[in-house]
């Protein structure tokens, strides 16, 4: 079992705060603005995640981000794509990353900060998603790059709003507003950005009160078909946008 405070300050990417009722505040950021992703926050997150499904005194966390946005922007810095052994590296991790957000064994509330156009299948594996109005969705890099989006955006986002919505989602590089992505589904509530973390705490705590395997078994009995999603086609998409990735990297010989 991990402990608080071996893992509170190892995450350069991460503020790590927890209640004295076992809220667990993660705050993701780059030099405490707004997240830039990146290759380095890429192999980050998955120790991240497991350090803290791996804490039993962790009853709810709540997942948010620093500034403007949750994640908007991403660096090619420490990614990469165009060998084999690079494209294994970010293979394993992508696969890993979200089998160790699925295995924190408590609810996970999104507390989104603003625009949410990278690594958004992150928030689709949260048991609720708070949002201020300027949110949007979108999956901004992957065509920007020229691969296939086989990270989880490709079945997760037909699995939350629809199998063509979904599709359509992704092929056109769609911009979901708020309120939009409420009415599919994705966001439960909408909230103005000064209240946002308040509320979050508000639903966190309520949780937080109940038995602790009542809150934790029901985590694990509502993401369940999330997992066989994620088990049946997250490698295999990450396969093809590899091979996406290594003919992008021959065209530009």
């Amino acid at each position: 079992m991990a402990a608080f405070d071996t893992y509170k300050d190892l995450f350069p990417h991460a503020r790590l705060t927890r209640s004295e009722d076992g809220v667990l505040e993660v705050v993701l950021h780059t030099n405490g603005a707004t997240l830039v992703f990146n290759g380095y926050t890429h192999e980050e997150f998955v120790e991240l995640f497991h350090q803290i499904g791996q804490d039993a005194r962790n009853r709810v966390v709540i997942l948010t981000g620093a500034g403007e946005a949750f994640i908007d922007r991403i660096d090619p810095e420490g990614f990469d794509f165009f060998s084999p052994r690079g494209y294994d590296k970010i293979y394993r991790e992508g696969k890993k990353v979200l089998a160790n957000l699925l295995d924190i064994p408590v609810p996970v509330i999104a507390a989104l900060n603003g625009p949410t156009t990278v690594h958004s299948e992150y928030v689709l594996l949260a048991d609720i998603v708070i949002a201020t109005p300027d949110t949007v969705f979108q999956d901004k890099p992957h065509f920007a790059f020229g691969i296939v989006p086989g990270d989880g955006i490709h079945s997760l986002w037909p699995e939350v709003i629809g199998s063509i919505r979904g599709r359509t989602f992704v092929l056109t590089q769609q911009i979901l507003g708020a309120e939009e992505a409420k009415t599919l589904g994705v966001i439960s509530e909408i909230v103005p950005r000064d209240h946002l973390l308040d509320r979050a705490r508000e639903i966190a705590g309520r949780i937080a009160r109940l038995p602790p395997l009542t809150a934790s078994y029901t985590r694990v009995a509502l993401t369940q078909k999330l997992r066989r999603v994620v088990d049946e086609s997250v490698g295999y998409g990450l396969a093809l946008e590899g091979i996406s990735a290594a003919d992008v990297a021959r065209s530009r010989k």
